[in-house]
Formats: structure tokens, C-alpha cells, sequence
């Protein structure tokens, strides 16, 4: 199969998931939901803090660097941060507790009342992510998972989750960047004018 053959067979499949998805309206109302949950959490001086593994860890940091620094204007910074990039923190929690720790830990370490712990896991099946959500259970904290086929045990774990259709790792974390894009313009349009 050529380049342009198996580009066109990919694109496809991406503009499948996404118009799945639009008309979805139970998932668009989960898109609502979310929003609104993390536009709550900023007005009252909450924190989002973001993980994922693999592609997903870079989607957390691509997340969290949207709301620091901007998607689509000038304003002020929100506060967000991928547990995905301190490598001192992830190798010492992983060599002490175990790589399913690495974000849990965190968790417990950095999250106070009104933040947010958003995970980003293709399969539902991260240990690390289900810990993490599990940890957030057990002290109050709000949980959004964004998730692909059938959301696995992180859809059952989290307060609000998005499940991307898709049967392929790679059209789910397309969907998954659409829709973080799409959260962070919301928080931005609401916060600061749109």
C-alpha cells in the first residue's frame, strides 16, 4: 500500500472517530459537564494536574502547557501541571514504590480540596492512571479521565470520563487532542472572554 493510500485509510478512520463522536449527544453533554467541572475548579483557586503515559504523557504536558501559557490569546497564566515531566520524582517514586505509584504519589503529595486530576489513557487500563484515580477517591478529589474504547477500569474509577471512539491507539489520541484543545478554548472563552 502507498504513503497516500495508507494516509488517506488514517484520515478516514480520524474523521470517523470525531464525526462518531459529534453525534454522540451523550458524549457532548460529558464535554459540557467537564467544562464546566474545570471552569468551577479555576474560579475558586483550584489546580489541574494532568498525566498520562507514552503519547498520553506528552498530551498531558501539551494540556498543561495550554493552560499555562495560552491556546488562542493573551491572558493570564492557569494553574496546571503534567506529573509526567520531573524525572528525579517519577524515577525515585517508581525505584521506591513501583512505576503503578508514579502518579498516585503525586497526588497524594500535591493535590489539595478543589483541585483536579485529569488522566489520559487510551486503554482505561494504566495502572499508574487507575491508582492515581483511586487515590483521588479516597481524599475527595475530582477525577476526569479521557479514555478510548470501552473506557476500561479508569471509566469505571473517574467522577466525569470522555470515551473516544476509535479502534486504533492512534485515532483515539487524535480525538483525545481535539477535545483538550476544545476543553482549554472553553476555560479561556469563559474566563476571559471569548
Amino acid at each position: 500500500m502507498s504513503f497516500a493510500a495508507k494516509l488517506k485509510k488514517r484520515l478516514e478512520a480520524s474523521i470517523k472517530a470525531k464525526r462518531d463522536f459529534l453525534e454522540n449527544a451523550e458524549k457532548l453533554a460529558a464535554v459540557d459537564k467537564i467544562a464546566e467541572v474545570v471552569l468551577n475548579a479555576y474560579k475558586t483557586g483550584g489546580r489541574l494536574y494532568i498525566a498520562g503515559n507514552g503519547g498520553s504523557a506528552a498530551d498531558a504536558q501539551h494540556l498543561a502547557a495550554e493552560f499555562v501559557s495560552r491556546l488562542a490569546k493573551d491572558r493570564n497564566p492557569l494553574p496546571a501541571e503534567a506529573l509526567t515531566v520531573d524525572s528525579s520524582i517519577i524515577t525515585a517514586i517508581g525505584n521506591d514504590y513501583g512505576f503503578d505509584k508514579i502518579f498516585s504519589r503525586q497526588v497524594e503529595g500535591k493535590m489539595r480540596a478543589g483541585d483536579i486530576f485529569l488522566g489520559i489513557t487510551t486503554s482505561g487500563a494504566s495502572a499508574n492512571i487507575n491508582n492515581a484515580l483511586k487515590t483521588c477517591r479516597e481524599k475527595g478529589f475530582t477525577t476526569i479521565i479521557f479514555c478510548g474504547r470501552d473506557g476500561g477500569e479508569a471509566g469505571t474509577l473517574a467522577d466525569y470520563r470522555l470515551i473516544a471512539d476509535g479502534d486504533e491507539t492512534s485515532v483515539i489520541q487524535e480525538l483525545h487532542l481535539a477535545l483538550e484543545h476544545a476543553l482549554c478554548a472553553c476555560v479561556e472563552d469563559d474566563l476571559f472572554g471569548a
